[in-house]
């Protein structure tokens, strides 16, 4: 498996640079990033950008984890997959930095991967949670025609704060015929 290359109107989803290193420290390390996502630290630790980017291409070949870059001409945020070949489903996740909230761009790159996942992948189905108290993630899944699965509450502990999580998922089929939907109107 290879890094992709995606496109969308506004950005470019890429594979990480170690030119990104303080990028991705300086925006993953808000603390409204930390608090809403599971593995991120919160401060970043020093040199933790450039352990994680190195890390990347062994991850995708050991472990089948995609993480790239969201880029609007600088990186903006994060968007990556677990990908579960024995099951023909992957995880997405993804955050977006918090100077560039509110513009559309999480919404954006999640239907890249997406499509991607589906129509290069071969996927069967795209999954996603994210804690209860971040409903704007939430909003992104739907915007994407991803559908609510379930809650499992006090799931995770964030900060010694049990949090519950809400899933979402969309399958291949949906997606398919979302698409011809949205050809249609054209």
């Amino acid at each position: 498996m290879r890094f992709p290359h995606l496109t969308t109107d506004r950005l470019t989803i890429r594979p990480f640079r170690m030119e990104d290193a303080q990028r991705v420290k300086d925006l993953a390390g808000a603390r409204e990033i930390a608090i809403n996502t599971l593995l991120i630290p919160h401060p970043y630790p020093v040199g933790a950008a450039e352990e994680w980017i190195a890390s990347q291409a062994a991850k995708l070949q050991e472990e089948g984890s995609l993480n790239l870059a969201v880029d609007d001409g600088e990186l903006v945020g994060a968007i990556g997959l677990r990908i579960m070949k024995d099951h023909n489903h992957a995880e997405i996740g993804y955050w977006i930095g918090v100077p560039y909230w509110g513009r559309g761009y999480a919404t954006e790159a999640v239907g890249a991967v997406i499509r991607y996942g589906f129509e290069e992948l071969r996927l069967n189905k795209i999954y996603a949670a994210y804690f209860s108290r971040n409903a704007a993630s939430g909003r992104v899944m739907q915007k994407n025609g991803m559908r609510h699965e379930g809650t499992l509450r006090q799931h995770h502990r964030k900060w010694s704060q049990y949090v519950d999580l809400e899933f979402y998922g969309i399958l291949s089929a949906d997606f398919l015929s979302r698409s011809e939907g949205t050809h249609d109107l054209g």
